[in-house]
């Protein structure tokens, strides 16, 4: 009897041992601590354009080859700030291993990364530059060197004489700032070139872009040959410029350079309606962004910054396998679609 209720009392204090376990470590899994499965939340500036839809297949595949799992979740548009600080703060609370934020503002976003800090949840920062030293890296474009590409080569489109219609994005955004600052520190080089607009923003969307880029076309007579050369910094403000010039008739008038790369810009390129496009590599973006991350939180070195790289692709270049490969990424084989 007395063997028996010693048996019996092994035996409940092993269960009990085996449930503390299990309990420590789905609470420890659900945290992301020390131990448990890497959960890395990755916030995009918005959801829609064909950019953040390669990063998003660059973050899967490294998510895969690291085995980290990771929560894509950004607002739907570019200019929702306010959702975009939400959903950072959400993360934060849920208490994942990390974040990877492509911050909307260079400074709004700061309050909710040091809350992270404090959370001891770190934060890798990509795309687009965040003030202050909170995060643990940052993964982007050289943006600056990017728009100098974008300006020497509309330069020499334009043949260095002429003036130029620069279309902001929008205020706060420090990527396109930086692409902004180089494009006209290259362009104000060529002696012959005058830049007759340059503080109108097309903002986050395509149809703010096509209002105010019509508007500009028009009071500046595009279509009557004034325009010698126009360039745009971002997706949303590329087609949207690309639109007013096919309406006001100056697509052909016009020398066109704009910023990265979808299926419809990629088409005007081709067709000659843009004469060229600087291309980033966000796929190539995600995937180091989310690396980066999973490094640190092993315990890894890693480098302040990162830069992803980017180039200047002209219809001539369209058929190259390498451009192939950069501007039309395999999204379906990482995102199952």
């Amino acid at each position: 009897m007395n063997a028996h209720v010693l048996a019996c009392a092994l035996a409940v204090t092993v269960l009990a041992a085996c449930s503390k376990t299990t309990s420590e470590t789905s609470s420890t899994d659900a945290g992301g601590k020390s131990g448990a499965r890497l959960r890395i939340a990755v916030v995009p500036k918005g959801t829609t354009h064909e950019f953040w839809k390669s990063v998003h297949a660059g973050a899967a595949k490294a998510s895969r080859e690291l085995d980290v799992d990771i929560v894509w979740k950004g607002p739907l548009r570019e200019d929702d700030l306010k959702a975009q600080i939400d959903i950072v703060s959400s993360f934060v609370a849920q208490g994942v291993s990390g974040i990877v934020l492509a911050p909307l503002n260079a400074t709004a976003l700061r309050a909710p990364v040091r809350e992270a800090a404090r959370a001891k949840i770190p934060v890798v920062v990509f795309d687009s530059d965040l003030a202050g030293d909170g995060h643990v890296s940052f993964v982007a474009t050289d943006n600056r060197a990017a728009g100098r590409l974008a300006g020497e080569h509309l330069g020499e489109a334009i043949g260095g004489r002429g003036n130029v219609i620069v279309l902001r994005y929008q205020e706060g955004s420090a990527s396109t700032q930086r692409r902004e600052e180089g494009f006209l520190g290259a362009i104000r080089a060529t002696p012959g070139v005058t830049v007759v607009s340059e503080n109108q923003h097309g903002g986050a969307t395509t149809e703010t872009a096509f209002n105010k880029s019509e508007s500009l076309l028009l009071a500046h007579r595009a279509a009557e040959g004034a325009i010698a050369g126009v360039f745009t910094p971002s997706e949303s403000t590329t087609f949207g410029m690309l639109q007013a010039l096919r309406k006001t008739n100056a697509v052909k008038q016009v020398k066109f350079v704009g910023f990265d790369a979808s299926d419809k810009l990629l088409g005007a390129l081709r067709e000659g309606d843009i004469d060229a496009l600087v291309v980033q590599d966000p796929f190539n973006m995600g995937y180091l962004a989310v690396k980066t991350m999973a490094a640190h939180l092993r315990g890894e070195r890693v480098e302040a910054r990162i830069d992803t790289g980017a180039r200047v692709v002209t219809r001539q270049d369209l058929d190259d396998p390498a451009v192939q490969e950069l501007v039309r990424p395999d999204l379906a084989r990482w995102l199952g679609e």
